[in-house]
């Protein structure tokens, strides 16, 4: 496991406040009072401990195939259901939804290897993650990537209430490889795919994804 560059001044900001609060504590505000003390100690010891885990990248075996898609988050699926996407293809796909709660790894993975032939950022609102209109009035990216085969594919990554930091490393025209880091969303939210009508979605409501592990779609 190592920690992604993303939370670097976050982790040594909150380190140093830490360790000044807590020595405040010992020689001035607590310092006859033991229980006071531990109680802070531990705290902050909890506190710079999930920090310290939301900005881990595991060390996993990534899953590669030209004709899947794979996950690009941890979380949990929340929606699964065809609609009309009208930012780019303008017509009927399917949807799969990844809710990530502030527990889960936050870097984002391309979902498969191609040519990336659209991306947009858009600054918005902060509604929550599981809200119906979180994915088109959030602050937001839409990436679109040309897979290998040549099927298109559209993920977004939105921002909720608590995220408001959304980072990406793509750009168009650029190649990419499945399971590259594509970007980061600081503190949990959610990522939507759009998949081909046609594809055969292999994951249900409720499944726990493992970013570039598991298998969401076959392309077909």
């Amino acid at each position: 496991m190592r920690l992604h560059r993303e939370g670097y001044t976050i982790m040594l900001v909150t380190g140093l406040v830490l360790l000044v609060l807590n020595l405040l504590a010992y020689f001035y505000l607590f310092s006859d009072n033991t229980i006071a003390i531990v109680l802070l100690t531990v705290a902050s010891l909890v506190l710079f401990t999930l920090i310290v885990q939301f900005f881990r990248i595991p060390n996993r075996a990534l899953t590669q195939h030209d004709t899947q898609v794979i996950a690009p988050a941890d979380g949990t699926v929340v929606v699964i259901e065809e609609t009309e996407e009208t930012e780019y293809f303008k017509e009927r796909r399917r949807q799969v939804s990844i809710f990530m709660s502030p527990l889960n790894v936050h870097v984002n993975l391309n979902p498969v290897s191609g040519v990336v032939r659209y991306f947009r950022y858009f600054p918005g609102k902060y509604l929550v993650a599981w809200h119906p209109k979180s994915s088109t009035e959030n602050e937001r990216t839409t990436i679109v990537i040309q897979a290998n085969n040549g099927t298109e594919i559209l993920f977004r990554q939105i921002a909720g209430a608590v995220a408001r930091r959304i980072r990406w490393y793509v750009k168009e025209g650029q190649s990419v490889e499945q399971g590259q880091e594509m970007g980061f969303i600081k503190f949990g939210s959610r990522v939507d795919v759009y998949l081909p009508l046609n594809a055969e979605v292999k994951v249900a409501i409720g499944d726990r994804m493992k970013g570039g592990v598991t298998v969401l779609a076959e392309l077909l």
